[in-house]
């Protein structure tokens, strides 16, 4: 993974997950949204890890949306393959994933920086933060869950405010929509992160984990699979399970007691 567009650094369980395009105030390229779903895998698959922080370099913003540059020559077929679609994946991979994941808002959060933002489980914000989703002023709509996932966090009247008149709200106008959790001055924010993703490692991680899918189910986000793994892991703790697994390998019909 290229450290030109994001970092990954683990220490005492917890992942801190930094978006590294300063120059272009961290504006998503295709690049980035690969880096971002190899990172969300490999964390995914650490059993280590039990917490994650996600945030950027510098203090002028988070992420500022998706780089227009990177979209704006795209034909319709390409631009539904290859960024509509592929931000979909990507961020429905960071909503879904097994830990926590706290986002540590440093700047401007706008258009996909906004929608990354919302797939975190905490938000919390540096005092001069502030949040849009501008898409309409450039003839175009929000592309990565800012009609769908947005909704489900702030309500329809508070994204539909954002979503058609694009203006920009300050962390105080966010805190008290409910979009961040915690607003804390820029030069504590990265330590405050870390004081809440260490209260969540010291906590069972598998009892936090669970916690987390049946919330996310709750609120429709891969209800599916969430139902799926924990009926799955259910069964595989029974007797019957082992009896099964024992009758296939000695070449037997199972006994199987219901228990």
């Amino acid at each position: 993974m290229s450290e030109a567009v994001i970092s990954c650094a683990i220490e005492d369980a917890i992942a801190v997950v930094t978006l590294a395009r300063p120059a272009k105030l961290h504006a998503l390229t295709p690049a980035m949204l690969d880096a971002l779903e190899q990172q969300a895998r490999a964390l995914d698959a650490d059993p280590t890890v039990r917490a994650v922080i996600l945030t950027a370099e510098g203090e002028r913003a988070f992420c500022v949306g998706a780089d227009i540059n990177e979209w704006a020559a795209l034909q319709p077929l390409e631009m539904w393959r290859r960024w509509v679609r592929r931000g979909h994946q990507v961020f429905d991979q960071w909503a879904r994933l097994r830990q926590p994941v706290i986002a540590a808002l440093n700047g401007h959060a706008f258009g996909g920086g906004l929608e990354l933002a919302v797939t975190a489980d905490i938000r919390i914000a540096a005092d001069q933060a502030c949040f849009a989703l501008p898409e309409a002023s450039i003839a175009t709509c929000p592309g990565w869950s800012g009609t769908q996932r947005l909704v489900t966090l702030i309500g329809p009247a508070h994204a539909k405010y954002l979503a058609l008149t694009g203006a920009r709200i300050g962390a105080a106008q966010a805190l008290d929509r409910g979009l961040v959790h915690e607003v804390t001055p820029a030069a504590g924010l990265r330590e405050r992160a870390l004081q809440i993703a260490r209260d969540i490692a010291g906590k069972a991680p598998v009892a936090v984990q669970l916690t987390k899918q049946l919330i996310n189910a709750a609120a429709a986000e891969d209800q599916a699979a969430t139902l799926e793994a924990m009926a799955g892991a259910l069964a595989a703790s029974t007797t019957d399970a082992a009896e099964g697994i024992r009758s296939f390998q000695e070449r037997r019909a199972p006994h199987y007691r219901g228990t």
